[in-house]
């Protein structure tokens, strides 16, 4: 695998309940090193948006040949706004993978979409798609989802894309910012 693969990492801006819409940030990079582009579009708050929005924002971009894969934090945007991996793949024929720190507590999950959306079942479906894997890095093991690519293939671009600690380069960049513009100044973990 080249070292200087381009790699869109996906995150989202921190949001409260009163907004509407929480910003997403996408970076390009080549590997883990070189910032190429930087992209932004809004998803509604718990809204069912997400796949459309990020969809637009990856065929729209003048990279969008160029790209040879997609890594995003979680399978989520602003909340709830639950990703249909699948789909989305399936529009821009360019590999996913769903990166999150650590493993997500199903249970949870489940009783605050049971709680809060009317359309619960359906969330639930879009988050149970795809096998939920262990990947190892050099400090904690992070969970992946992917989509259009293999496991190995996946853990290579883990390993070319991450510089330090275990969040791959494009996804902690697209944090940075996100966070940055959202609140004035970047912190937190992506």
């Amino acid at each position: 695998m080249k070292r200087q693969i381009r790699i869109l990492g996906i995150d989202d801006a921190p949001f409260t309940f009163q907004q509407k819409y929480s910003t997403v940030i996408g970076v390009i990079m080549r590997g883990g090193q070189y910032i190429e582009c930087v992209l932004r579009r809004e998803v509604q708050i718990d809204g069912n948006d997400a796949t459309d929005i990020l969809s637009d924002m990856i065929m729209t971009t003048r990279h969008h040949d160029q790209l040879k894969g997609i890594m995003i934090d979680g399978i989520a945007l602003g909340g709830f706004n639950i990703i249909d991996i699948q789909t989305l793949y399936e529009r821009i024929q360019i590999p996913i993978i769903t990166v999150t720190r650590d493993m997500p507590d199903f249970t949870k999950i489940r009783v605050a979409l049971q709680q809060n959306f009317s359309d619960w079942k359906d969330r639930w479906e879009l988050l149970q798609q795809g096998a939920l894997h262990e990947v190892k890095t050099r400090h904690n093991p992070i969970f992946v989802k992917c989509v259009g690519i293999d496991i190995d293939e996946v853990k290579e671009i883990i390993k070319l894309t991450t510089i330090r600690g275990v969040i791959p380069e494009p996804i902690r960049v697209a944090h940075l910012i996100a966070s940055g513009i959202t609140r004035g100044e970047s912190y937190g973990k992506a």
